[in-house]
């Protein structure tokens, strides 16, 4: 059975989301607080960590750092109540792979569950750790991002974008498109996330410099090309 931490403080949504679980062939662990989630994250083999943000002893965003920071491939899970774009933004920024606004139905909890791990499975297979296009250098590796030499620092989302571009390159990339690849679509697609985090990689990757790599293509999505046409 796949093994999944789940750290949730109401023990009655704890309770819950734990049958939910088993009844799917999962088998759930569950700690009540921050720092409990934390030290199973990093004692034990999950393949995924399901959070709440409002935790005591240790928020689930600092959670999420450390986690990251300990074991990058573990994917995590955010749950919430907390669902403005700024909000869902902090949480991408913190290391989530995706995010669920409370209230929500067990089924949509288990399909987020389910493409996570599949794509957490897709992931295993090796790929080339270092990817360059005109005077960008991306290394899968370290997670290190330079251009003309210059280290460019981008958070985990940024940095899965910034990815995704450059093994699209020179193609029109729909926002449908980001967001399946990036976000796994589970986000409201009402929100400007794509526009945001777009904007977020042009003041790092093209602002300071003076050819501009990313571009729009209005009513088409966004091109990372050297020479748009």
């Amino acid at each position: 059975m796949t093994r999944i931490l789940l750290v949730e403080d109401d023990q009655r949504l704890a309770e819950i989301l734990r049958r939910g679980l088993e009844d799917n062939a999962y088998f759930p662990v569950v700690a009540y607080d921050g720092e409990m989630g934390l030290k199973l994250a990093l004692s034990q083999d999950f393949a995924l960590v399901i959070s709440d943000i409002i935790l005591p002893k240790m928020n689930g965003l600092e959670l999420c750092r450390q986690i990251r920071d300990l074991k990058p491939e573990l994917p995590l899970l955010m749950l919430t109540a907390l669902g403005t774009t700024d909000d869902k933004v902090e949480g991408f920024d913190a290391g989530a792979d995706d995010y669920l606004v409370k209230p929500f139905e067990i089924r949509e909890l288990l399909a987020r569950v389910k493409a996570l791990l599949k794509r957490s499975k897709s992931q295993t297979t090796p790929e080339a750790s270092l990817i360059t296009y005109a005077d960008l250098e991306l290394n899968t590796l370290t997670k290190s991002v330079f251009r003309k030499a210059q280290d460019i620092k981008l958070t985990p989302k940024e940095f899965k974008l910034l990815l995704y571009m450059l093994q699209n390159r020179e193609r029109v990339i729909s926002r449908a498109e980001l967001s399946e690849n990036v976000w796994d679509t589970h986000f409201d697609t009402g929100t400007n996330f794509i526009d945001v985090y777009i904007n977020y990689l042009r003041k790092k990757i093209d602002k300071p410099f003076d050819k501009k790599l990313i571009h729009t293509k209005a009513g088409m999505g966004f091109i990372l090309s050297a020479d748009p046409k």
